[in-house]
């Protein structure tokens, strides 16, 4: 561990700069045996009464192989082949029903090894909004330890954006689909960067060059080769690679429906196909050759039943392949066995406070220009003064609208953040899970620096909103009825929205947890106390779980008293307490009503950091 924090020290201060792309402090040799996934899926029913059961699906059938230090090793086959599912089980990420040896140096995988491992997904999964010198920056923060000063981190992240070629564009944002951006080329090497920043001894990549044109994907493979010459262990998926990319691979893995149809050089793939009596017709790329293969298209017989073909293939490489490689996987020495071996190290690179500190300025950046959008904005004002000319100066002359002008912010301000925080999650998985399978930081950190960054912001509209419809209604125009009616108010905005987040997490799909949200808040809006004054008691019950309720019960406090009176005919006056809507919530009980909502605040919160627990983790 200290070798390791010395080799990233030195890096980030500029004294060995070729670290970055040069040679890797720790050599490793990656081999995997007999690797064997199987998955369980459900049959398809018969009829709507007869019940479908369940079958076990095999996914990948006995691979084996070893990559060595200084080898890049692509792993080939046609779509649902077992490509992705191989490399996530290398990469340690892969749980379930997974049999087979896989070692890296000789051990299992550990968290030593995550800490030298790179992981960069298919789908480049980055914020859009920041820029890529702030992605960088904010990982190397995250990831580096603390043994390195927040100026040497982002020193170091700029010696790799030095050698990844990203100079050019690196005060620019990633983008997105809705966002102009950075190039796909750009976005890949930032991913790459991303792990990069590490060091790391073994990368994995899944198709790295999806989507690419074929100059760019040059330039990504030509990059992991220089990588890969710097002895690390380079591992990717690729779908169909240009003749220029495959011989630059130096060990090919195809596989087909989960089988091994070679292992071995790249350069002496088509030569082993021809052995076994299968060889081009023409000069042509042989990755699109070995692919034809492997979807069972032979080019000597085309008419040829394509199963009948793969059968062969697979059953060739039984006999001519397959002990060869499990030899070769035997006696290849392990790299560098004494410097991995495990010693007693702390889970996390950084401490729990750098990485709230971190997850908060990066959180605050990225959601600003969703939580100020000028979409949001304008409903809010729009909604705010058509409210207030509806009510205009209503007073209490008019208890009843004035009684309707709060528990409209009970609706109004009980649906507009949950419906917010609902997307919160689910919209923030695909990271969250990337993320927290690196080891870059602890759930809770995260969880709390969401919270924190989210308060300010989701706080704000509904302050103005209160600002605007207090004064064009005609409520109380006492300073302290006015803070006591905000406070209220922006308390059950901070409990709505911990539904709505308890709601994204446990569901995590938007369609079903919008509708799930609005059957819950359209409960708790009947049950309020405003609608309904003569409940059946088997079903009174729901006003005690209701936000609404003890909303509306604390804002009618906020506006009236006890002893306060209101015209309720002419030259008559009444109390305002012996009025119907406000006689069946009553006065009084305010401390009842706010440790109510304060258990809420916190029970549904704590539901969603225990859903969210399950996302991410990586499987040992």
């Amino acid at each position: 561990m200290e070798l390791e924090m010395e080799s990233q020290t030195r890096t980030a201060k500029g004294d060995d700069q070729p670290s970055v792309f040069g040679t890797t402090n720790r050599p490793i040799t990656l081999k995997f045996e007999d690797v064997v996934y199987r998955v369980k899926t459900k049959q398809k029913k018969g009829r709507w009464w007869m019940k479908g059961g369940e079958e076990e699906r095999m996914i990948l059938k006995g691979v084996a192989g070893v990559v060595m230090p200084g080898e890049m090793l692509a792993m080939l086959g046609p779509s649902g082949s077992g490509k992705t599912t191989l490399l996530t089980a290398l990469g340690g990420r892969l749980g379930g029903n997974l049999s087979g040896t896989v070692t890296y140096n000789g051990k299992p995988f550990s968290n030593a090894m995550k800490r030298n491992t790179g992981f960069v997904t298919q789908d480049d999964v980055l914020y859009p909004h920041l820029t890529v010198t702030e992605t960088l920056v904010f990982t190397a923060r995250l990831r580096l330890p603390n043994s390195l000063t927040k100026q040497d981190k982002a020193t170091h992240a700029m010696s790799v954006i030095t050698r990844l070629g990203l100079t050019r564009c690196k005060d620019n944002i990633i983008g997105s689909p809705l966002l102009r951006g950075v190039s796909g080329g750009e976005r890949k090497r930032v991913s790459i960067g991303q792990e990069m920043l590490i060091n790391p001894s073994l990368i994995f990549l899944d198709e790295p060059t999806s989507g690419l044109d074929s100059t760019t994907a040059q330039r990504i493979v030509s990059t992991l080769w220089e990588l890969a010459q710097g002895g690390r262990t380079v591992v990717m998926t690729i779908h169909q690679p240009s003749s220029r990319l495959f011989y630059m691979f130096h060990k090919i893995l195809l596989l087909s429906d989960g089988h091994p149809l070679y292992f071995g050089n790249g350069s002496q793939a088509l030569d082993y196909f021809s052995t076994i009596g299968h060889a081009p017709s023409l000069p042509m790329n042989p990755a699109d050759f070995i692919l034809d293969l492997a979807n069972g298209v032979s080019s000597d017989d085309a008419g040829e039943d394509r199963a009948v073909v793969k059968q062969y293939l697979a059953s060739a490489y039984n006999s001519n392949l397959a002990d060869k490689v499990k030899k070769e996987v035997k006696e290849i020495e392990n790299y560098g066995t004494e410097s991995m071996q495990e010693k007693r190290m702390e889970r996390w690179n950084t401490s729990w406070w750098e990485q709230f500190t971190v997850l908060l300025q990066r959180g605050v950046k990225e959601r600003k220009h969703e939580a100020f959008s000028g979409l949001k904005i304008v409903q809010v004002l729009v909604v705010a003064f058509l409210t207030g000319l509806l009510w205009w100066q209503s007073g209490i002359s008019h208890l009843q609208d004035q009684i309707g002008l709060l528990f409209f912010y009970t609706g109004f301000w009980g649906f507009f953040p949950l419906f917010q925080a609902i997307f919160t999650f689910p919209q923030e998985r695909m990271m969250l899970t990337k993320e927290r399978s690196s080891g870059m930081y602890r759930l809770s950190s995260y969880f709390m620096s969401r919270m924190a960054g989210d308060l300010p912001m989701e706080l704000v509209l509904p302050t103005i909103f209160v600002i605007i419809t207090y004064w064009m209604g005609g409520l109380n125009h006492s300073p302290a009825n006015f803070f006591e009616t905000l406070f209220v108010l922006l308390y059950s905005v901070v409990v709505s929205e911990g539904i709505g987040l308890a709601l994204g997490a446990l569901v995590m799909d938007l369609k079903a947890a919008t509708t799930l949200g609005s059957v819950i808040m359209l409960t708790f809006q009947l049950a309020g106390g405003y609608y309904v004054q003569n409940v059946p008691p088997f079903i009174s019950w729901i006003k005690y779980i209701s936000v609404s309720h003890y909303t509306y019960k604390l804002l009618i406090d906020s506006q009236y008293s006890t002893d306060q009176t209101y015209p309720c005919a002419p030259n008559v006056t009444c109390k305002v307490g012996d009025f119907p809507a406000v006689k069946l919530v009553g006065f009084g009980s305010k401390g009842t009503s706010i440790a109510a909502l304060a258990v809420m605040l916190v029970g549904y919160r704590l539901i969603a950091y225990l859903a969210l627990m399950r996302v991410g983790a990586t499987p040992r």
